[in-house]
Order: C-alpha cells, then sequence, then structure tokens
C-alpha cells in the first residue's frame, strides 16, 4: 500500500464520532490501494483521512463512498478536503477496467458486485465504524444504485445525483429510439465532457500505438454519426474492444435485450430488492436522467420502501445544481444550492445522529419555472425567473389532468377534436430535424442542453440556414392562443398521438414549447423548449420501447403514447403553449432509415409519408398536469 500523507487546506471541521476531531489543515491520502474482488481484479482506490501533523488519527469514521469512471484523482478535489474537514473518511475508486483499476470495462455490469466487495473491505478497516454513505453523479449514480440493488453491506445513506438509472426504457434507449450522446461519451472514451483524453485513451487501447488515434475520435463523431450505422472493425473505435463491443451491442439491441437489463441498474424493476436506506434523490427538470430519476424511482422507492426518501428538482441541466441557468434561461439567484453543504447535511443526520430536521422536512422540494419578465441578462440570456415550493408528493395530487386537442390548421386547445382530415408531411432521414437544446448530456460539440430558443443558427453543425425550427415543413406546429392568465403545469407530459405511416417503421417526435410575446430585448419573441421525446414506431407496444418490435401497417392509424421528461413551469399570460409533432430530432436520437431493417444494420433509406390525425374518432393530444392558481 502506497502512504501519502499530504497537507490541505480545509476550513473548521464539525463534530465526529471519534473521540478526536482532524485539525483545520491536516487530510492523510493511502493512494491506489488496489482493492481485491472476488474474482481476484484489484480496483485503485484512494482513502482520505483525517490527520494531525500529517499523521492519520486513530478511530473510526462514517465513510463517504464515490465509485466513478471519470478518474477518481481527479473527482476527489475539493470533496476529498470537504467532508474530511467535517468528520468523515472519504474513500474515492476507479471502477473496474478504467484509469489505474484492473479489468475490462464492461457498462456498469460488474458495478452491483465490485461496490458490494468494495464495502465489504471497507467495513474491515480500523478507520471505519461500519456505516457507509454514497455519492456522486450521472454514472457514479448508477453505481450507487447497483450496490442498493446488489443489497451491498454497511450501506446506510445514499445521494445519487442526476442518476444513470432504466436505460433500457430512457437514456440510453428512449421508446425504441437510441440516444446519441452515448456514442459521443463512447467515441471520447467516456471523456464527461466530450473532450480528447489520451489518459483514458490509453488505457481503452487494446495496442498502446493506437492511443492516440482514439483520443482524437471524438473530433469526429459529427461525421461519423452522418455515417451510421456503426458496425464492427469499420472504425477506428476497434482498437478499444471493449467499448466497440458495448456501444455496437446496445445500438443493435432493443430496450428488453439484457445488453440493458444486464446491468443491474433498473431501479423501477427491482424495487422489492433495493437496500432500505435513505435516498436523497437529485434531478433537474433539464437533465438527462430526469424522467428515472423524478418519475420512475422516488415514486417505486416511497411506496416499497420504509426508510426516508426525498426528491429535489431544480431547473437544471445535467450534473449542474450549483447554476442558477440552464441553457440560455436565466433563474433567480437561489436556484443554485451549495452541493457538498446539502450532501453533508443529509450525512450528518443518517450516519453521525445528528438532528439536524431533515427527517421533518417536506419529501418534495421543487423549483417552479417562469414568472419572470423576460428581460436580457449581462450574459446575454433570458430572465425566466422562477421560486422554490415544498411538496407532500410526485406527481402533484393536485394537479389536473387536462387534455389539449390537436386541431387542423394548428390549433391547440381544449376543445375536443373536430372532423379534419389527417396532416401529412415528407420525413426524411437525411435531412433531419436539429436538436436545439433539451434533456441532453455528455453531448460534447454534438447539441447544447437546457433552455434553447428554437432557431437554427449558422454555428450548428446540424443546421443549414439560420431559420426557425416551425418553418420546416416536415414539423408540424400547434399552438394555443395567447394566455389570458398564467398557467401552470407540473407534473408528467404525455402525448397521445394518432399517426400513420406508409413505412414499414418511421419515428414520431413531440416538444413542448413555451412561446414567449416579443418585446425590447428580444424583438422576435422567444421559443423555448420545456421537454420533447420520440417513440419509434416498431416499439410503439413495449412501454418506453423495452419488449418486442412490431413493424407497422401501412396507412393505418395507431394511437403511439410519447412521454417526455416532467417539468415545472408557468406559462405566463400574453405567451402561447406550443407543441411540435415531427419525426426526427437528431443528433439527441438516432435518425430512423424507414425501412424497417435491423437497428444498426440498415442498408438503405426511404423517404417516409407521415400523418398526424386530428378527428373525433382520432384525438391527438397531449396532457398536461395543470396546477390550480392559489
Amino acid at each position: 500500500m502506497l502512504v501519502l500523507l499530504v497537507l490541505l487546506g480545509v476550513g473548521a471541521p464539525a463534530g465526529s464520532l471519534c473521540t478526536e476531531e482532524p485539525p483545520a489543515s491536516d487530510v492523510a491520502l493511502s493512494a491506489d490501494v488496489m482493492v481485491p474482488m472476488r474474482d481476484g481484479v484489484g480496483l485503485a482506490t484512494d482513502v482520505y483521512r483525517p490527520a494531525r501533523d500529517g499523521k492519520p488519527l486513530p478511530g473510526r469514521y462514517p465513510v463517504i463512498l464515490m465509485r466513478t469512471p471519470y478518474n477518481k484523482t481527479l473527482r476527489a478535489g475539493a470533496t476529498a478536503r470537504y467532508f474530511v474537514s467535517h468528520g468523515y473518511v472519504i474513500v474515492f475508486q476507479d471502477v473496474r477496467g478504467r484509469y489505474k483499476s484492473q479489468g475490462h470495462w464492461r457498462m456498469l455490469y460488474d458495478d452491483g458486485r465490485d461496490g458490494t466487495d468494495t464495502a465489504l473491505w471497507i467495513g474491515r478497516q480500523a478507520w471505519s465504524d461500519g456505516d457507509i454513505g454514497t455519492i456522486g453523479t450521472s454514472y457514479e449514480g448508477g453505481t450507487q444504485h447497483a450496490m442498493a440493488i446488489a443489497n451491498s453491506p454497511h450501506l446506510k445513506a445514499m445521494v445519487p445525483l442526476f442518476s444513470l438509472s432504466d436505460v433500457g426504457r430512457y437514456g440510453i434507449r428512449h421508446n425504441g429510439a437510441f440516444e446519441l450522446r452515448f456514442y459521443n461519451w463512447v467515441f471520447s472514451m467516456g471523456d464527461p465532457g466530450g473532450e480528447p483524453n489520451l489518459v483514458a485513451a490509453a488505457r481503452a487501447a487494446s495496442d498502446p500505438a493506437a492511443a492516440p488515434a482514439l483520443a482524437a475520435l471524438v473530433q469526429h463523431v459529427p461525421e461519423y454519426l452522418r455515417a451510421l450505422p456503426l458496425r464492427p472493425g469499420t472504425t477506428l473505435l476497434k482498437f478499444a474492444p471493449d467499448y466497440e463491443s458495448f456501444l455496437i451491442a446496445a445500438m443493435s439491441r432493443g430496450g428488453a435485450d439484457p445488453v440493458y437489463t444486464d446491468m443491474g441498474v433498473d431501479v423501477v424493476d427491482s424495487a422489492d430488492r433495493y437496500a432500505d436506506v435513505p435516498v436523497y434523490h437529485v434531478t433537474g427538470w433539464y437533465d438527462s436522467w430526469g424522467l428515472q430519476v423524478a418519475n420512475l424511482n422516488y415514486p417505486a422507492l416511497r411506496s416499497h420502501k420504509h426508510s426516508l426518501q426525498r426528491l429535489i428538482v431544480g431547473p437544471w441541466t445535467h450534473s449542474r445544481p450549483e447554476a442558477d441557468f440552464a441553457g440560455e434561461a436565466q433563474f433567480t439567484p437561489d436556484a443554485a444550492i451549495d452541493l457538498k453543504a446539502f450532501e453533508q447535511r443529509w450525512f450528518d443526520h443518517w450516519l453521525k445522529g445528528i438532528d439536524n430536521g431533515v427527517e421533518r422536512e417536506p419529501p418534495v422540494h421543487i423549483y417552479v419555472m417562469g414568472g419572470g419578465d423576460a428581460h436580457k441578462t449581462a450574459e446575454g440570456r433570458v430572465f425566466v425567473g422562477g421560486h422554490w415550493r415544498d411538496e407532500q408528493e410526485w406527481p402533484l395530487a393536485r394537479a389536473r389532468t387536462t387534455a389539449y386537442y390537436l386541431h387542423a390548421g394548428g390549433t391547440l386547445s381544449t376543445e375536443a377534436s373536430g372532423s379534419h382530415a389527417p396532416v401529412s408531411y415528407r420525413f426524411d432521414p437525411q435531412h433531419p430535424v436539429p436538436t436545439l437544446g433539451g434533456n441532453i448530456s455528455s453531448q460534447g460539440v454534438l447539441a447544447s442542453a437546457g433552455a434553447v430558443d428554437q432557431r437554427c443558427r449558422a454555428e450548428l453543425w446540424t443546421c443549414t440556414d439560420t431559420n426557425p425550427l416551425s418553418a420546416r415543413n416536415d414539423v408540424l406546429v400547434f399552438q394555443t392562443a395567447p394566455l389570458a392568465a398564467d398557467l401552470e403545469v407540473t407534473g408528467r407530459l404525455i402525448v397521445k398521438l394518432w399517426a400513420a405511416s406508409d413505412s414499414p417503421d418511421t419515428d414520431f417526435t413531440a416538444k413542448l414549447i413555451d412561446v414567449y410575446p416579443p418585446n425590447a430585448d428580444f424583438p422576435g419573441g422567444v421559443d423555448f423548449n420545456i421537454g420533447d421525446s420520440i417513440v419509434r414506431g416498431r416499439f410503439r407496444n413495449a412501454p418506453a420501447g423495452a419488449g418486442a418490435a412490431e413493424p407497422l401497417e401501412a396507412g393505418k392509424p395507431y394511437e403511439f403514447t410519447i412521454e417526455m421528461y416532467p417539468t415545472s413551469i408557468v406559462f405566463k399570460r400574453g405567451h402561447r403553449i406550443r407543441l411540435d409533432i415531427s419525426s426526427s430530432n437528431f443528433p439527441r436520437f438516432d435518425v430512423n432509415p424507414n425501412t424497417g431493417e435491423p437497428l444498426n444494420d440498415n442498408r438503405s433509406w426511404r423517404i417516409a409519408e407521415n400523418s398526424v390525425y386530428v378527428d373525433a374518432a382520432h384525438p391527438s393530444r397531449i396532457l398536461l398536469p395543470v396546477v390550480p392558481a392559489q
């Protein structure tokens, strides 16, 4: 064991269960401890302990654990100093096959077992009091869920942030479509920022000489996406065989396939087996995992577990709880939270027994977006505004599900559909609708996240003009009249779309938009995306696309269910509520070639003639959870 004792400047510590507390400036680091797994593979682990004069303090402490694919040394940073200064031992570990850990990387498949073996090892250490809390965002949250589903020992409290889970339903597969951000993630060798990463590439490479070429792959992702599908051995990704095999399997198989279900992170399907421990679920309205966190995991665990389950949803993009903006939307300054203090308060109660009131607070804390005057901020953003509010449940019991029907001529209203012919458009997979904002992460240069004005711009590689997306012939626009009063929509966003195609398979997309009227700062108004989603026709009868494929019958209308990620937004008086229907949203999702060929194995493409029904027998509609005015 290599032990490095380093002095790190930290603040004054809080109380500790140990007889001695760390002084303000001392942290002892045991670096690169190779913790053995049951199959003999060693996982590189760093242990940060309270110290005095460069020497670890005796006694036992509660432990905070992060298992990460993102380089344990970089992830430690200020987080290690913070928690040690507050009387914790904190452990960072590279997951199997990443950075300094041994073994082969297999997207989360080993993390239930490896997390359990790591917890057993921690429980045997002289510096551990036997209680473990877990932290980490995104993939790291997935490793937490894997530990809980495996019922790992010593697990006492969790804070999975913006957490990966239920990936065959949403997140990797999405109602049958594939989220291309994971293509970018793999081509960047798992760099969270989508940047060239020579260290990660060298670890992934089967031949060390190929590492520079692998690191540079991420710079060419847009070109590769134009040339899909991805086949074995056809790109330089062949020099990272663990990564190539995962990506091709994920792109080639539906959400019910073992490539997804065997990862061990399907929380909603594993609620009975999930460890009965207190969990604080954290996500954002523009998070790429928000639907799973809020609509699936929190309700499932709250109904199945005795332990306290809490939910906080801010106006954030993925892994940005300390930001008060999302894309081009600016919120109030209190939209940002102090993440480390937030986590510490949870662990102080459950790991140290401190009575700080967390168990007596309302179970749900949400940020309601909207209400701002839409002025341009100094950073060039639109002031959307908003406020925090406590709730007793999620979804809200008092929200009234209100149907807004699609009408010929582009009207969206609560009046029932009349007698109209279907509205048809041509969907050309070689000219897909560009992604502008949304619930996206790990996207690198592919697209932007959060709220984005729905107008193309010259600097975007997917745009060929600077027109609004509403001007495209393959985008059907339905909108309300200007609202006579403010309208709050908080909860699940579900579209019931009656549609048909002349092709054996095609996609249908839906996007909810807040249309701002013109003002002095934005004379053309602003069209902000609130939520979007997709459904792949062949998976229309499978929950969230996680089931068997069924070809479409040409010209036959089907009712498609398209669920967007949840939201909480006040549509202001004078704004319009708009719903855009199309058949592509690229590169958030892979583009359907409309041929019905096997996933990720098409050799051709065809232009589809798609039709949306707006008559009384086929009432296409969006179901909005309207919260009555107080």
